[in-house]
């Protein structure tokens, strides 16, 4: 049974992890602390980059000596495999740690094993300690990588009487400047951005992540994705940019003639064969129909502007619905005021777990 000092250590090990999210994919996001036979934190790690010293290896260079005989709080399972780094299983072992409080297992069957590892060697170790706020912070990894496609987020922006644009098709702007850098923020955090034909004809986006102030780049930009089943974005189309990678998705790379649709299932497991783990759908509201229609989308963030239209596009269309009793069910998770608008996040109910 997990101390009262371990359980407050895996909660500042969640925090820890969360510092690594949008710069670690591939890879999880995890955190660790380190504490002495007492109880004291004698080491903190986090994994900051892919490619870069795990949670664990950083804790156990900031305690030094002190791991030995001490207790190691992270938030996933340690990894047991060669990548671009060693086992840290094999590393907590040689540091002399007396025990393991872990949040999670690993999932990925590659890098699962080190437990297994560690109680191997006589080292004591405990699964499940806080388990459910570890997988909230980690949870597009989690869930891509059990399921073998990325995490995606529905991210739609809307007037309070659902509108996306005007009837004369202006859509700029619905939202305010603080609602559109947070969505910039998001991306940030996502490995692609996907969007439809339609949208790109009708809007022209770049889809990078940027900073509104003064329009410089993140340092790290989400892959461009658009769906385009008879490859109709135009040449000269600003996604074509060099500003961050592209990809035209179209019906003829899924073994489809031009006048068939792209396969949204088969689209996803490819972006995750490419390293794609979290993914942010931003339109059009076919798309997004088509997405939950599958049941393909995990998470639903909307933004609701104080504003009333009373006819132009709606944000959603054409998700199968026909009737009241087969609506799409959400849980709504959060609902935050971004300056004068509302952010609402929310899970659909079959896309849970």
């Amino acid at each position: 049974m997990a101390s009262q000092a371990e359980i407050a250590a895996m909660g500042r090990a969640v925090e820890l992890a969360a510092r690594g999210l949008g710069t670690t994919s591939p890879n999880p996001v995890v955190g660790c602390v380190i504490l002495d036979e007492h109880g004291g934190v004698v080491g903190e790690g986090f994994h900051a980059y892919a490619g870069g010293p795990h949670a664990e290896i950083v804790a156990l260079a900031h305690a030094g000596d002190r791991a030995r005989g001490g207790i190691v709080v992270v938030t996933q399972e340690p990894c047991d495999h060669h990548g671009m780094t060693g086992p840290c299983s094999q590393a907590l072992v040689r540091a002399g740690v007396a025990r393991v409080v872990i949040g999670v297992k690993d999932p990925h069957p590659r890098a699962a094993g080190g437990e297994q590892t560690l109680r191997a060697a006589g080292v004591d170790v405990e699964i499940g300690v806080r388990q459910a706020e570890v997988e909230s912070t980690n949870v597009a990894w989690l869930t891509a990588v059990r399921r073998g496609r990325p995490y995606l987020i529905w991210k739609y922006a809307a007037t309070l009487d659902g509108r996306s644009a005007a009837a004369d098709g202006s859509s700029m702007w619905i939202t305010s400047e603080a609602a559109r850098m947070d969505v910039h923020a998001q991306r940030g955090t996502v490995d692609a951005v996907i969007v439809g034909v339609g949208t790109v004809l009708t809007d022209d986006p770049q889809l990078t992540a940027r900073n509104l102030r003064d329009g410089s780049l993140a340092i790290r930009q989400p892959l461009r994705v658009v769906v385009d089943s008879a490859g109709r974005t135009p040449a000269d189309a600003r996604i074509r940019d060099a500003a961050a990678a592209t990809w035209i998705a179209t019906a003829a790379e899924f073994g489809r003639g031009p006048d068939e649709q792209v396969d949204l299932a088969e689209l996803l497991v490819r972006l995750y064969d490419k390293d794609v783990r979290a993914a942010l759908l931003e339109g059009g509201p076919r798309l997004a129909g088509a997405f939950l229609a599958a049941g393909l989308v995990d998470r639903v963030v909307g933004y609701l502007a104080p504003k009333m239209l009373g006819a132009g596009p709606t944000a959603l269309v054409d998700t199968g619905v026909t009737t009241i009793a087969d609506a799409i069910e959400l849980e709504i998770v959060d609902i935050t005021r971004i300056g004068p608008d509302l952010r609402f996040t929310a899970v659909p109910r079959t896309a849970e777990g």
